[in-house]
């Protein structure tokens, strides 16, 4: 049986090439389970106003629980005729329960409807974002704690800049992953209010207990305006552009770690399980998985374009066009959530090249800020100190040499203020741990921040 639910004033069949364009079952039956737990909330709340009986609630409910299992459980098909999830739910309920079947659409509208089923498949969605996340920065602390004396070169402009540590590096993409999280948080308490009820967009006369449905549903109240109740995706909005967020900060991370797996670096090696081969370079152990994660990150960003220029010329209330934010949302979802899963996996499972990063950040004068700092703590003015160095490091340069390897003699024929302290001034574990205050590289500070985060992740489960 089809039903559709506006077929009363029509004397004809929708053209079957109209019918495709229109129907949406083809992505919107995602979100079955959410369809049919806001009918069971709806009918509940009927009920209780006495505007259907008990028995007809009970019928209802029952017919509509089976009708969710046997979804799930893959014996109940949703086929393609059908223009949408709630017609089919609808339909499939009156073939089993008759009359009273026909009661389970009143007082509301497909309008609310929709946008009821898509805040909760969102808000669903949002909380396993959220877990992910969570599980993600898991691991980077793990990687943390083991790493708070892994020296390495910290860059600017790709550029050796000052040596930190692996710990400090994959803390600034805690701190990323951190406000990633409590985007999501902020997405969830907006839009955690419940539009069923509004009807079309003028609401309903019949004598609904809105603040009722709002809490079975586990929503924090009702919508305030029955017009922006069916015509708001700003919450879509907002959490594509949050996924968008995610997948930048996954795709910088991603740009690092196929940098540091190549030859020249040799800072880690990613897991056989994370690599791919050359179908005709027998030698190629190619970082695919970051790389997609970092070619998806468009993706992401066109969904969240797409729909701001879908809402930026509707009227109020509702319009079709607003059927183009699910498979724009789905896709967006989805792809977050598996280039996240995956990216966890990666990072879990590579190998640290702790001599590798070490001898990188020997190599390329990154001590030379505080090779400076030790002559202006010898009364030389830091402009001239600048300088000094400069020369220095032009002619470790022109001899392949490390500021570490110079004799003192070669110190002492740029500038007379050097003595044998310089090495221990200018060696990695001096210029990390020297550096202390909170945010610092410095071990001290690690371990304060370490102790802070997880802190964090003890005192913010997921949602």
């Amino acid at each position: 049986m089809e039903l559709k639910l506006w077929g009363g004033r029509f004397t004809k069949q929708t053209d079957q090439l109209v019918h495709n364009f229109n129907a949406s079952i083809s992505f919107d039956q995602k979100f079955y389970k959410q369809d049919i737990d806001g009918s069971i909330a709806h009918v509940t709340m009927l009920a209780k106003q006495g505007i259907l009986t008990d028995d007809e609630r009970n019928t209802i409910i029952a017919a509509l629980e089976d009708i969710k299992q046997e979804i799930s459980e893959g014996k109940l098909e949703i086929p393609a005729t059908y223009e949408d999830i709630h017609s089919f739910v609808e339909a499939t309920l009156i073939e089993r329960t008759g009359e009273t079947g026909k009661k389970l659409h009143t007082g509301r509208s497909r309008n609310d409807q929709v946008a009821l089923d898509m805040k909760l498949y969102t808000r669903d969605e949002i909380v396993e974002c959220d877990s992910l996340l969570f599980d993600l920065l898991t691991v980077i602390l793990n990687i943390m704690k083991e790493n708070t004396e892994t020296f390495m070169p910290g860059f600017t402009h790709l550029q050796k800049a000052q040596p930190l540590t692996l710990a400090h590096h994959f803390g600034a993409y805690f701190e990323m992953f951190k406000r990633d999280r409590s985007r999501l948080a902020d997405i969830y308490k907006r839009m955690n209010t419940c539009p069923l009820g509004a009807g079309a967009l003028a609401g309903t006369t019949y004598p609904l207990d809105r603040a009722y449905t709002a809490e079975l549903l586990g929503f924090d109240g009702p919508t305030y305006n029955s017009m922006d109740s069916v015509s708001d995706r700003d919450y879509l909005i907002e959490l594509l552009s949050a996924l968008s967020t995610i997948m930048m900060h996954l795709s910088r991370f991603s740009e690092e770690i196929i940098i540091w797996n190549t030859n020249e670096y040799q800072f880690i090696e990613l897991d056989d399980a994370y690599s791919t081969g050359s179908s005709i370079m027998p030698q190629k152990k190619n970082p695919d998985i970051a790389e997609l994660v970092r070619g998806k990150t468009g993706r992401v960003y066109g969904a969240l374009m797409s729909l701001l220029t879908t809402m930026k010329g509707l009227p109020l209330a509702y319009n079709k066009d607003m059927q183009e934010d699910k498979e724009l949302t789905f896709d967006a979802i989805d792809t977050t959530k598996g280039c996240i899963k995956l990216f966890t996996g990666m990072i879990q499972t590579m190998k640290i090249n702790k001599p590798a990063m070490a001898k990188s950040a020997r190599n390329g004068f990154t001590n030379a800020t505080d090779a400076a700092d030790y002559l202006v703590k010898h009364g030389v003015p830091f402009r001239d100190a600048h300088g000094i160095i400069g020369q220095l490091v032009l002619y470790g340069i022109e001899h392949n040499k490390a500021l570490d390897d110079f004799t003192l003699d070669e110190f002492k024929a740029i500038c007379p203020v050097f003595e044998e302290d310089i090495y221990e001034a200018i060696s990695l574990e001096t210029c990390v741990n020297t550096r202390n205050t909170i945010g610092a590289p410095g071990t001290e500070a690690m371990r304060n921040v370490i102790a802070l985060e997880q802190e964090y992740l003890d005192t913010n489960p997921v949602l």
